[in-house]
């Protein structure tokens, strides 16, 4: 006790000392005040203070900081979306303006984060209530977008910077989600209703042309085969009567009755007939006054195509 009363100073002295070095860790920025007013800022390490007069008022985390988001909003036709983001945030850069502007804007962090979280709700807010329940699925990146622009002012105030917004989730009452539903099914109801329509409509259509050109070429066929047959026909009628002529010729160079040709072309159409008949009925009078019918007549018909030649 005695060596502390008459070494005070000396305790005064060392207590001084380890009052004027000061870490800040990394990731952090310290903020000195005076009497109670900004004096400077310190990085991050060892820094020296002056004891009993300089304090640190606020260590300021220059990292990258995270908040989740969840609240409502309503659109223009009176329905409610219910969002849900995640928000990163940062201190806009390590200067001695931005960081100023950092420690005293706000009394406490959590004042901080009470007016962040309403500006962007406030900004979700007014850009969902100009659209349709319709549309907002399909409008999450100008959303986002319209927040940044907005938003990114007052953070530049504060001295803070919007890293970036995510909106993860966005839902409606059940009321919504099942009529938004019966909408999808029922057009994709639609959707498969068109396209088997238009499938039955190509397979008709590849039906009848199929059908249609089967037809030409069996048409075209039947034609030929008719050329065909009709000339056939014609050079056959051609030769017969070549070898009748011929016949003929001779027969009455040899002082033959010519009517032994028609005799022997009538028996040999019996012949053919017995012969290639397979079994189909054909009624004919085979007799001699029946042959000498069937002669007259045809040779009633060669006359009249004489006389047609004739003339």
């Amino acid at each position: 006790m005695e060596f502390l009363k008459d070494y005070w100073w000396l305790l005064l002295i060392a207590t001084a000392f380890l009052g004027c070095f000061v870490t800040i860790n990394q990731g952090f920025i310290g903020v000195v005040t005076m009497f109670g007013k900004y004096q400077r800022i310190m990085r991050p390490g060892l820094n020296f203070k002056i004891p009993f007069l300089e304090q640190i008022f606020k260590r300021v985390s220059i990292q990258n900081r995270s908040v989740e988001l969840e609240f409502q909003a309503v659109t223009i036709d009176q329905a409610n979306v219910y969002f849900k983001s995640m928000l990163l945030y940062s201190v806009q850069n390590a200067d001695h303006e931005t960081i100023q502007k950092v420690a005293f804007k706000f009394i406490s962090d959590k004042d901080l984060m009470q007016a962040l979280v309403r500006t962007i709700e406030g900004n979700i807010r007014a850009f969902v209530a100009t659209r349709k329940q319709s549309e907002i699925l399909g409008l999450r990146r100008d959303i986002v977008e319209f927040v940044k622009e907005h938003v990114d002012l007052s953070l530049e105030e504060w001295g803070y910077h919007l890293q970036d917004l995510q909106i993860n989730d966005i839902t409606f009452d059940q009321a919504i989600i099942d009529s938004m539903s019966k909408v999808v099914a029922s057009n994709n109801l639609k959707a498969a209703a068109e396209n088997e329509g238009q499938a039955l409509l190509i397979t008709k259509t590849k039906a009848a042309e199929a059908e249609g050109n089967s037809i030409k070429i069996a048409a075209e066929a039947e034609r030929q085969a008719a050329q065909l047959r009709g000339q056939g026909v014609a050079l056959f009628r051609e030769e017969v009567a070549k070898g009748m002529s011929q016949a003929a010729a001779e027969m009455k160079q040899a002082n033959l009755d010519t009517n032994v040709i028609l005799f022997s072309m009538w028996t040999e159409a019996i012949k053919n007939f017995a012969e290639y008949g397979k079994g189909n009925v054909i009624f004919l009078d085979g007799s001699s006054e029946g042959m000498e019918k069937t002669m007259r007549q045809i040779m009633a018909m060669q006359e009249m195509g004489d006389k047609k030649k004739l003339l």
